[in-house]
Parts: structure tokens; sequence; C-alpha cells
């Protein structure tokens, strides 16, 4: 293991689980750009870079969010019910999209990738809640829908609640239920595609030392250790700062991200 990105790591989980308890933001946005940079430092092959960023980034959500889900289950704010319905498809839908995202060319996917975080980068400016329009499906409909929000959640490795809370918002599910709930769905999002990357990559030819299969296990290490501590003190200052604002601020950077993303989409070609 090369002890010399530990610190790179440990940072950016700080900076990662910091976010998240200030704004309630997911990380991935801002993990996977980060990671993609260092991997690349490292000479890690090109087409191992990208999927890998992603892997590791859904297996760091696999623990941010059971902790959120605990804390909004504790006040009773999650639909259990939304949960059991959806999971069967999030679960199918999260290991069918990290297949996806593997076998794309590495360019395509960085650029899917930025388009993505550019995306996020506009909804959370526009700041707008969705309009509620109808009312939640049955079981089999939940499923579906479960199963498109793994899908995508799976590719970018993400929790989903970028496309959850606006469609449970939608379906006349109060903001802070859906946010909370959506939590809850991050955990078998999260789980199973860590375990698609996992087996997407098993057996790929120049992977790192501790890679296994997409799932960078030092990154992994250090992101989750300093993201579980910053959580909980992200969470109490954003009770003393201007968090609208620091939305501008945050949205900005990740239209940084997103062009760097785009950026870097031009540069990633696998090895002769």
């Amino acid at each position: 293991m090369n002890f010399a990105l530990l610190p790179i790591f440990l940072a950016l989980g700080a900076v990662v689980g910091f976010m998240a308890g200030l704004l309630g933001i997911g990380g991935g946005f801002t993990m996977v750009p980060v990671l993609v940079e260092v991997f690349s430092s490292q000479a890690f092959a090109p087409e191992h870079i990208v999927p890998m960023a992603i892997g590791t980034s859904a297996g760091t959500i696999v623990f941010t969010a059971f902790s959120s889900a605990r804390a909004h289950h504790a006040r009773g704010a999650v639909d259990w019910n939304v949960v059991k319905g959806m999971s069967p498809g999030i679960v199918v839908g999260s290991l069918v999209g990290p297949q996806i995202a593997s076998a794309l060319p590495p360019a395509i996917m960085a650029g899917v990738f930025g388009g993505f975080i550019w995306w996020g980068a506009w909804r959370m400016l526009r700041n707008r809640p969705p309009v509620a329009a109808r009312q939640l499906p049955g079981r089999l409909g939940l499923a579906t829908v479960g199963a498109g929000i793994g899908v995508i959640a799976g590719m970018v490795g993400t929790g989903g609640a970028f496309l959850a809370v606006p469609f449970m918002a939608r379906c006349n599910v109060k903001l802070h239920t859906a946010v909370a709930t959506s939590a809850a769905i991050g955990i078998p999002v999260a789980i199973a595609s860590t375990i698609g990357f996992m087996l997407a990559g098993w057996g790929k030819p120049n992977l790192p030392a501790y890679a296994v299969g997409y799932v960078y296990l030092p990154a992994l290490l250090g992101i989750v250790i300093t993201s579980t501590l910053l959580a909980p003190v992200g969470a109490r200052v954003a009770h003393a700062l201007p968090v609208a604002k620091l939305r501008y601020v945050f949205a900005t950077m990740l239209f940084c991200l997103g062009a760097y993303m785009l950026w870097k989409a031009t540069h990633l070609t696998p090895a002769a």
C-alpha cells in the first residue's frame, strides 16, 4: 500500500463527511473526480480509473447511508413500506448499473459522470421543491422505479437520493419523509452497487494492489474513517452558518468538478 496517499483519502473523507452533514448531500459527486485525479497520478491502468473511482465511492456510501438512515429512523421519519417496495428493483438495478458503467469506454463514462455532476449542481442552484402531482404507485410500480434508480445510481456511485427524493415528493410524500426514506434506500443501493463493481472488476488484469474488483480498499478505509467523524460536525455547524449561501458555493465547486470530468473524458484512453 502507498501510505503517502492515506492523508489524501483522509482529507477527502473529512470534506465529504462535513459537507454531507452541513448541506445534507451525498459525497459521490465530490468524491469521484478527486479519486480519478489521485488514481491517474498513480498511473493506474486508464481503463480502470473511472470505474474504480465510482466503485470505491459506492463502497463508502454503505457506511454513510447506514449512519444517516439510523438517525432518521430514530426520529420515526423513514417510510419503511416505500423502502420495502422499492428494494427488490433497487438491488437488481444497482447490480446491473456497475456492469454497464464498467463496459463503457473510460472517456464516455467520464463524460456521463461529468454531465450528472452538472445536473446536480443546476438542481442545487434551482433549489425548488418538486410539485406533488400523483400518489405513490403499488408494489410493482415501486419496484420498477427502484430498478431505474438503482441502475443510474449504480452507474455513478451514489446513494440515489438525487432521484428518489424528487420522485417521492412528486408522489405526495412529505419532503422530510422523502429525504429520510431516501437515506434508507441508499443502503441497498450502495451495498448492491459495491458488490456489482467488485464483480465487474473481478479478475481484470492490471488492477492495483489492495483492489477488490473495482473497489480500492486504502481509499475506502481512509474516506470512511474521517467522513463518519466529520458528518456530525457539519450537521452542528449547519445551525450557525448561512447554508443557503453555502449551496451556491458548493454548486460552483460542482460545476468545476463536472468540467474536470468532461475534460478528463478527452484524455482517458485505454493503454494499448
